[in-house]
């Protein structure tokens, strides 16, 4: 189970893919301590996590990792720096269980999101860089999650990051200040910085923050600006040098950059561009870095070695270090630095280095099991798997398939968990207004799978995909659908939105749903549709990909309605006009900045509204401002449960197998199939 939202840009990445200028350099043989090497003058442990996104064992996995790192710092704690490179929260299961009165006594004051940073503050992060999730729910919840408003502490570390500008967003203008530029982050508690400087062992480190660009248009940004707009690189890095270079003028030699980038390809190209860096710690692209000696769990594959190791535009050595999601593994570096602060390549020790991963044999490694966890950290993990299991147990419907909800698929192609819930929430919205014939919502809504992969023991990779399995403790079947499957799968739980589209406007968001597709991209805007049909050939230009659009229930009148051919061979069949009724997420039919002309993931629904808002007529079943729960009437959990229960209860589950890109019915790729529509 994994995460949320699309990544770059197909031009972007192809563009940095490109510029990339080093190589992925290893420290196989070269990382062992080489008695020839010069000594070092200071030594730095550093321990690091990024995309605790509520997938997986989150809750043995929390405890894991903080008995790893009690353990590590016990061995160096005068020279241990903790950091996140972001995304330590998603709205989901997890995040929502911090808002059960059960955690008062550990979080203070309980509400959605604390258990996560309560989390971060008992295992002792000292700074972290801003993900793209930490906005999913937009920056009023960034703020109360890291400001104090007692008995709440907030986060007792600074959030850094260079190329975000907050001073037009109201929420968070107040945390971000010119001020806290350059301080020490153990006195930047709930603030927010370009840059800190964290003294260790006596030495100072300055560490820098930055994020995608692609922010904007993969989650909910409010007023903060992010820079640069244009995606380049170049002026990235650039972005990235400024505050570098605040730094080493005051004297600092030793730096590190927090790289919230979603697709590691973007951190490979940012290393040897910059200088008078030393260490680019990844995030965001759920890249499992390993070396030899690493325990690598069962199903994880590696995405290279432990570090990566470039030479810096300064011609120095720079790394680059990345784990993989859900506390699954905490990341450890030592790294010895000579007296100029470079770091000393061949003193590198792949037996301390490296992904120590959380699961019982990982733990061993260490010399540490899940008893060592620490106190703060188990009481609020043990309490928020109580909530969470409690949920396994209230069960909506069933299904005797696996519900393919990968982003390598639901953001490439159709799936069928894309179509049961994009027929759910047309059903949903069918019950407010009849005339309601297409539903649309982005790929990189759906967060997850439902269902169960099968590995045998010791496998590194694949497995059999199958319903979901039993719980037998809280009476789940095997195939059953429950209320936390749901969360997990639809995490964002985005409100449905009624809109009218013009037969114009509805190629338009066709278009631009496929707009950046390239083979195994991970594009979240790509869309799943209900009650449309529709084929495109990626290799024309953007905008001109769609072939063929059909819509099966044009009038929502019922199945006996004839479908209807609106465009075909380059040409409208129906008049440019035709209005039909649409079922979309809110995130998508709302203005992402205020005044803007796009939707989450940029759709362009708000300058259809601009256009002629009467003949648009935007109905949200969620009233603005409510706080979504699973039970929310209009929310896409509540729509789902509902249709399950109507339609596929435990007696007659869904049983549509997932197709497979070739023989998808309802988006046809004509790269990869005819068209039949």
């Amino acid at each position: 189970m994994t995460k949320i939202h699309p990544l770059i840009p197909a031009a972007l990445l192809a563009a940095l893919l490109a510029a990339c200028g080093g190589s992925d350099d290893t420290h196989d043989d070269a990382s062992a301590s080489s008695s020839s090497a010069a000594p070092a003058a200071y030594t730095l442990q550093l321990l690091h996590v990024s995309d605790m996104d509520s997938g997986g064992d989150l809750v043995t996995n929390a405890k894991g990792i903080s008995a790893l790192v009690a353990k590590f710092r016990g061995q160096m704690p005068d020279n241990t720096l903790f950091v996140s490179s972001g995304d330590n929260y998603i709205p989901g299961p997890f995040f929502n269980a911090g808002d059960d009165g059960s955690l008062a006594t550990e979080l203070g004051a309980p509400s959605a999101g604390r258990a996560d940073i309560g989390i971060l503050n008992a295992m002792g992060v000292q700074v972290s860089a801003f993900g793209n999730h930490e906005f999913d729910n937009g920056t009023r919840t960034v703020a109360d999650l890291l400001k104090a408003a007692s008995p709440w502490v907030g986060t007792k570390f600074p959030y850094v990051a260079t190329n975000l500008d907050f001073s037009g967003d109201a929420n968070l203008s107040g945390l971000a200040s010119a001020a806290n530029d350059g301080a020490e982050a153990a006195t930047l508690a709930n603030k927010i910085a370009k840059y800190v400087v964290v003294t260790v062992g006596g030495q100072k480190i300055g560490i820098v923050g930055a994020s995608t660009p692609t922010l904007p248009s993969i989650t909910t940004m409010g007023g903060v600006a992010v820079r640069p707009a244009d995606n380049d690189l170049g002026k990235l890095a650039a972005e990235i040098q400024g505050s570098v270079d605040a730094l080493t003028a005051k004297g600092i030699n030793k730096v590190i950059v927090l790289a919230h980038m979603q697709q590691l390809a973007v951190e490979k190209a940012l290393a040897p561009r910059l200088r008078n860096v030393d260490v680019i710690v990844a995030g965001g692209s759920n890249t499992g870095l390993y070396d030899g000696n690493d325990i690598v769990r069962a199903g994880d594959t590696a995405g290279g070695t432990y570090p990566l190791s470039y030479t810096s535009a300064a011609g120095e050595p720079i790394l680059v270090v990345n784990v993989d999601a859900d506390y699954k593994y905490l990341g450890r570096l030592v790294l010895p630095f000579d007296q100029e602060g470079r770091i000393i390549t061949a003193r590198l020790d792949a037996a301390a280095n490296g992904a120590w991963a959380t699961s019982d044999a990982g733990l061993a490694r260490a010399g540490v099991s899940m008893a060592d966890a620490m106190p703060a950290v188990k009481a609020i993990a043990d309490k928020v798997g109580t909530v969470i299991a409690a949920k396994d147990g209230n069960i909506q419907g069933a299904a005797s398939v696996y519900l393919e909800g990968d982003r390598v698929f639901v953001r490439n192609r159709e799936s069928n968990l894309g179509n049961l819930s994009a027929d759910a929430n047309l059903a949903y919205a069918q019950r407010t207004d009849g005339a309601v014939a297409i539903s649309l919502k982005n790929g990189g809504g759906i967060r997850s799978s439902i269902g169960y992969i099968a590995a045998p023991p010791g496998s590194t990779s694949g497995g059999t995909k199958t319903a979901t399995a039993a719980n037998t403790a809280i009476g789940k079947q095997a195939g059953d659908i429950s209320q936390l499957d749901i969360e997990f799968a639809l995490k964002f739980n985005n409100a449905l939105s009624l809109v009218t589209v013009t037969a114009t406007q509805l190629k338009q968001v066709l278009e631009h749903g496929v707009s950046d597709w390239l083979a195994n991209s991970t594009q979240g805007k790509f869309p799943q549709v209900a009650g449309v049909r529709f084929s495109f050939d990626p290799a024309l230009a953007a905008g001109s990909r769609v072939k063929t659009i059909v819509v099966d229930d044009p009038d929502g009148t019922g199945p006996a309605t004839a479908a209807e051919t609106v465009y075909r061979n380059g040409a409208f069949q129906v008049a440019p006009t035709k209005a039909y009724r649409m079922v979309t997420l809110n995130y998508l039919a709302n203005a992402t900045t205020t005044g803007g002309s796009t939707g989450g993931d940029a759709y362009p629904f708000p300058a259809f509204k601009t256009a002629d808002g009467a003949l648009f007529n935007q109905i949200d079943l969620v009233a603005s401002g409510a706080t979504m729960s699973f039970t929310t009437a209009g929310g896409e959990q509540d729509a789902f449960a509902w249709f399950l229960k109507n339609r596929f209860p435990r007696a007659t589950p869904y049983a549509v197998a997932d197709s497979g890109a070739g023989a998808s019915r309802r988006i046809q790729n004509l790269s990869l199939r005819a068209e039949d529509l």
